[in-house]
């Protein structure tokens, strides 16, 4: 991907959906109970037509502002942790025109639906259905979209759990039993259910105040979200990267088997089905120079290519390991680039490339288990291997010679793996919490810690300044790392569950995402 611009800063990274010249404000004040101006604040402004969002915050004098926005019909809608959500506005905007709206919230409990992942592993009760709640069913989603507030009764937990286990087997044979369905099933009953022994609200639990986050920096006020709603509430976009015109195209995860293409100025979404019977679980897509969309379909073993010309999707079947079709185990496609040449790699296990001209698969048999994938300026493939040893490595296409780097920490489960401008690699270290950068010249590593109690870095990317962009998959935010100084500064994220898989820096400098969780994708940018 061309990396030409710096990350946007203010009005000019939204600016790109509409012309400057014409871009009208909304702006207002946010007041707490108590009639003081309220300090972050999320102020989310929906246009009606269009239903592009933007997420902004609040100030220390509660002051909040979106800017540039095209004129239409807006939502405006407040939203703060442990305080009433539901007072919504509506505003009509004129080109180059302005609008104010304030909020005076009202103080209510904290709901379990707002917690991390990592506050709920520590303040949810234990029991036998607890370590396959958070190993398995939390490797795609959490509990605060899905679990929390819903108040099901048995009956309907048992048939969401059959609904995975079904929809997932792919992923879940091997890792839940009979046994274990039952136990999720009677935990999920008596933590979220209509006979819940919880309390409430979290808030009301002893532990609360030590896993309460504490204020976030100033600097972090400045962080605008810009999204896009999918079309159905079961899309789950993983992720949304740049193709040569300009469009997004998004992969949808589970049983859902499309892709689709985003146009991040009118907002519409067009889908594309696979011909896959069965739970496609596109995990990832990626443009190639031609014109073509390629993506993976891990629940299938297969990858597939999207046609421009007639917009039909073919795919390519590799081969499963004897005995373990159908299971992850005996073969899966995860994450893909496609090279220059036109080959297309992805991993998953093993490590493989596919030969658009011959249409046959070669697996790396170096590499039997693997999760992130980048190509470096010389069109070597670098690699991140998810796995206890954590090491990181390159494979040259043309002789498939492939050599390994542990990194200095062990059990570091390296994750995702990025290239920056020069050449340089970086990489996520999910299970120690750290960023990881490899000198390919100097044969050096370096790392950072991030803060936290479970940094868990997992969406990653480097900005065209240097700094390097995480989500924190278990403490829920979105991280920046300044290697120059080692200062870390994290973010507060719009909602709870970001669950964003992967970072793409687009030809504006803006940084992409996806929130499956929370069915949007989207960029972030600083409004300075």
């Amino acid at each position: 991907m061309t990396r030409t611009a710096t990350l946007l800063m203010g009005g000019v990274a939204f600016g790109a959906m509409v012309s400057l010249a014409q871009a009208a404000t909304i702006t207002g004040k946010v007041n707490g109970p108590d009639g003081a101006p309220f300090r972050g604040a999320f102020v989310a402004a929906q246009n009606l037509k269009t239903k592009i969002t933007v997420n902004a915050q609040s100030g220390n004098d509660g002051v909040w502002r979106v800017k540039n926005l095209p004129a239409g019909d807006y939502e405006v809608r407040v939203r703060a942790a442990g305080y009433a959500n539901g007072e919504t506005s509506k505003v009509a905007l004129a080109a180059d025109g302005a609008a104010e709206k304030s909020f005076s919230l009202k103080k209510d409990k904290v709901q379990w639906s707002d917690l991390s992942s990592w506050q709920a592993k520590v303040l949810l009760p234990e029991g036998k259905g607890k370590g396959p709640l958070f190993n398995v069913c939390f490797a795609c989603h959490g509990f605060e979209t899905r679990m929390a507030g819903k108040g099901y009764d048995h009956g309907q937990w048992e048939a969401l759990v059959k609904y995975m286990t079904t929809s997932m087997g792919f992923f879940t044979r091997g890792r839940v039993s009979e046994q274990d369905e039952k136990d999720l099933a009677d935990y999920l009953n008596s933590v979220f259910g209509k006979d819940s022994t919880l309390p409430k609200s979290p808030e009301d639990m002893p532990k609360y105040r030590e896993v309460a986050h504490a204020p976030f920096a100033d600097e972090t006020l400045k962080m605008v979200y810009v999204e896009y709603e999918m079309p159905t509430r079961s899309s789950f976009p993983w992720s949304a990267v740049e193709d040569r015109d300009g469009k997004y195209w998004i992969p949808f995860y589970g049983a859902n088997n499309k892709i689709a293409r985003l146009d991040s100025v009118t907002g519409e979404v067009e889908e594309f089905t696979t011909p896959n019977k069965g739970t496609a679980a596109i995990h990832s897509a990626m443009p190639a120079s031609d014109g073509s969309v390629w993506f993976t379909q891990q629940g299938s073993n297969k990858i597939g290519r999207w046609d421009p010309a007639t917009k039909q999707i073919a795919e390519f079947q590799d081969a499963y390991a004897p005995g373990k079709e159908g299971s992850m185990d005996g073969g899966s496609k995860h994450t893909l680039r496609v090279l220059p040449n036109g080959e297309v790699w992805s991993t998953g296990g093993p490590l493989s490339k596919f030969d658009p001209k011959t249409g046959t698969f070669t697996g790396v048999a170096a590499v039997p288990s693997v999760y992130g994938i980048a190509t470096d300026p010389k069109g070597m493939v670098w690699f991140a291997e998810y796995t206890p040893a954590g090491v990181i490595g390159v494979i040259d296409p043309a002789t498939m010679k492939v050599e390994k780097f542990s990194p200095p920490t062990k059990g570091a489960r390296a994750r995702r793996i990025v290239i920056d401008d020069k050449g340089v690699v970086w990489f996520a270290e999910f299970a120690s919490g750290k960023v990881g950068k490899y000198d390919p010249v100097a044969k050096s590593f370096e790392e950072w810690q991030l803060p936290g109690a479970e940094p868990t870095p997992y969406a990653f990317e480097v900005d065209a300044k240097g700094f390097v962009w995480y989500s924190s998959e278990h403490q829920d935010v979105l991280g920046r790392l300044d290697p120059k100084t080692g200062k870390v500064v994290e973010f507060p994220l719009p909602y709870s569950e970001n669950t964003m898989r992967e970072f793409f820096r687009d030809r504006a400098g803006r940084m992409w995402y996806g929130t499956p969780a929370n069915n949007r994708v989207g960029y972030f940018y600083l409004d300075e």
